[in-house]
């Protein structure tokens, strides 16, 4: 897509600072406001601290000629590039403008991408992608293929050293979304945004299938079904200020901590409330995320792809004013077990911590894997040993709460000692076995209970002596595999304890050089 439907590129030029200020592009900024959109420049300039934006290559042009394009030249081209700073710290970016060819990528546009891209690893400065742009340039042909594949070679290389976050502001398109999808973090536009590899008329045309922009690729087929975005909001500064929210947590580069923000609440605080947040019957289901924000900081607590893979909580929050990573089953949705997209959502965040230097708090509450042909077939095997692998390759500080119930391989995979995690803590009426009570003594006892004068007040019996015997807490904690049962209301000052001392031990580990692999 190049976006052709724009007439006289060269009387009414964009990206060049002095022709933005003389308003000489009003119809073009008008055709951006009546879709609801901004420009390059106004996103950049909200985004940023004010007056702290400094642009680079304003006065770039592509050089291609074929099909017109010797007429339809613009200093800046179709991108906006330069860094300033968020809350006084430095960041780099890029906003394509659509207003000029559809926001197309050619050889110029990528060479300025890649150009801030090379600085902010050289410099350690995180990157924001403003994305809103049809793909390749059709008229540039290969070389437009040529700058994407460059493009996706700096997002590559800067994964996992500095942070990367992107935001879908309008139609993308092909390698516009490629590029998005090898970043951290990806924030859409309710209504407006479509992100696909082809549109709807090419799959039409190849598959028979009728289906609209918004079907195919909007904010909420890719927060709730793709698992691609992981928030969506209703206009463009609110995914701005959400963009300035998630970089709050996050430090510059993978060398530095992040940044802590003190006198956010009492450390020494207790949480009684959590009795009755959490019920007793295991079956019962409540809300995780209220566990969450309970012991976090008050207010802290940022989900972040909270409508895909519900049956697990991941976001990022503050401990005694530290950021930190979380992860929680939630019983609201499958009953909190894991599945293949959970596996990968788990998976996937927990190695942006460990890439970002994020302690991970994990509150487990997990019946198991899901079971049936559907999720074997998918591959719970395989999505599941990421899970795994993640949580075992991770050199950030790791704590674990069990607060109901964690059975089988799924207490493995959720953050366990034996993975390496550096707390683990287990509430009184917690459960850990292979298998919970009924379905154990099911197995290990069916003969017997078939056999009994009353079989169901003999298996009642046996589940009982099973449950003492086995689905509790202190079997585990005399065996070492948890450092002590804790009651509900200490979590938070044993979680903020244990993160302080940890995190002022002595490194033992080399600098992890990982990137953070879409997964």
């Amino acid at each position: 897509m190049t976006g052709n439907d724009h007439s006289n590129d060269r009387e009414q030029p964009v990206g060049h600072p002095d022709r933005r200020e003389s308003g000489m592009d009003e119809a073009r900024i008008e055709r951006q406001h009546r879709k609801g959109k901004l420009t390059a420049y106004e996103r950049i300039e909200y985004l940023l601290d004010d007056g702290s934006f400094q642009e680079l290559d304003a006065y770039v042009e592509h050089r291609a000629t074929q099909f017109g394009l010797d007429e339809r030249r613009v200093p800046g081209d179709a991108v906006v590039t330069g860094y300033g700073t968020v809350d006084g710290r430095t960041v780099a970016v890029y906003a394509h403008e659509f207003g000029f060819l559809g926001g197309s990528v050619g050889e110029a546009v990528a060479d300025k991408i890649c150009k801030v891209l090379d600085r902010a690893i050289d410099n350690g400065h995180p990157v924001v992608g403003l994305n809103d742009s049809g793909g390749a340039r059709i008229q540039e042909g290969i070389d437009a293929l040529s700058g994407f594949a460059r493009i996706f070679r700096r997002h590559t290389r800067a994964s996992g050293r500095i942070p990367q976050i992107s935001a879908i502001l309008g139609p993308c398109a092909g390698g516009a979304t490629y590029a998005p999808a090898l970043t951290d973090v990806v924030f859409m536009v309710d209504g407006t945004a479509n992100a696909f590899i082809t549109g709807p008329d090419v799959v039409q045309t190849v598959t028979g299938e009728r289906v609209t922009k918004e079907e195919l690729g909007g904010a909420r087929a890719h927060t709730a079904k793709s698992g691609f975005a992981h928030g969506a909001q209703a206009e463009e500064r609110a995914v701005l200020d959400n963009i300035k929210r998630l970089l709050s947590y996050l430090p510059r580069h993978c060398g530095e901590s992040p940044p802590v923000v003190s006198g956010l609440d009492d450390p020494d605080r207790t949480v009684p409330e959590l009795e009755e947040t959490v019920p007793s019957r295991l079956r019962k289901s409540y809300d995780a995320r209220e566990v969450v924000r309970t012991v976090m900081d008050e207010g802290s607590f940022y989900g972040l792809r909270d409508d895909w893979a519900r049956n697990l909580v991941t976001g990022l929050a503050r401990l005694d004013g530290a950021p930190v990573g979380v992860l929680a089953n939630q019983p609201k949705h499958s009953a909190g077990t894991l599945t293949v997209e959970a596996s990968q959502k788990g998976a996937r965040f927990v190695r942006f911590c460990d890439s970002f230097n994020l302690p991970v708090v994990t509150f487990v509450d997990v019946p198991g894997f899901m079971p049936g042909t559907k999720e074997e077939h998918d591959g719970i095997i395989r999505h599941g040993a990421k899970l795994i692998y993640a949580y075992a390759d991770a050199t950030v500080p790791l704590l674990t709460v069990v607060t109901r119930k964690a059975y089988g391989g799924a207490y493995i995979v959720m953050g366990s000692k034996q993975l390496g995690a550096d707390s683990n803590y287990a509430w009184p009426g917690a459960e850990m076995a292979v298998l919970g009570p009924e379905p154990a003594v099911d197995i290990l006892f069916g003969d017997e209970i078939a056999d009994a004068p009353d079989p169901d007040a003999r298996r009642d019996e046996l589940i009982a002596e099973f449950r003492d015997e086995f689905a509790n807490p202190y079997g585990p904690a005399r065996r070492g595999y948890l450092d002590d049962v804790i009651e509900p209301q200490e979590t938070r000052r044993r979680l903020v304890a244990d993160l302080d001392a940890i995190e002022h031990r002595p490194p033992s580990f080399p600098e992890s050089t990982h990137g953070n692999m879409p997964l």
